[in-house]
């Protein structure tokens, strides 16, 4: 039972991960490519937000309930799989930390924009490119990372 029921936490967790990510991801460019600063300060405030409250606890709880289900299995992290999945979610989360930063400060821009009466700073539209591309190794990492745990290949 408890095995289970730590597969069904790592699965959700995963679900909400990859979820929370791409939907934040699709929300923040298209409220930028938009150009409405109101809209901008608002999705980008909801997106720290959404990191804050569902991705950083997937964050952690999936390598937490990833060795511990294979702890339970007795199989080694050296598996071929599980190996290149640890991998891959590590570079997933190195791209996610820069990730997280740029959203703050992006956020805190586009609030102090709307506070003022003024257009978003020249290094807002930078951030946003770096974010944007950051996300691209990051998202298809994660997409290994689920195929990797689908599929268990030798």
């Amino acid at each position: 039972m408890l095995y289970l029921s730590l597969k069904w936490i790592h699965i959700l967790s995963a679900i909400v991960l990859f979820g929370m990510g791409l939907g934040s991801a699709f929300y923040k460019w298209m409220s930028d490519r938009r150009g409405n600063l109101i809209v901008i300060a608002e999705v980008n405030r909801q997106v720290v937000l959404a990191d804050w409250l569902f991705t950083t606890p997937t964050v952690i709880i999936q390598p937490l309930t990833g060795l511990w289900l294979l702890s339970l299995s007795q199989m080694p992290w050296t598996t071929t799989w599980v190996f290149w999945s640890l991998w891959l979610y590590l570079l997933a989360g190195l791209c996610w930390l820069p990730v997280v930063w740029l959203q703050i400060q992006m956020r805190d821009m586009a609030i102090l924009a709307v506070k003022t009466n003024t257009a978003l700073p020249a290094c807002y539209q930078r951030y946003a490119r770096l974010w944007f591309w950051l996300g691209v190794p990051a998202f298809i990492a994660m997409i290994l990372v689920v195929a990797l745990m689908v599929f268990k290949p030798s």
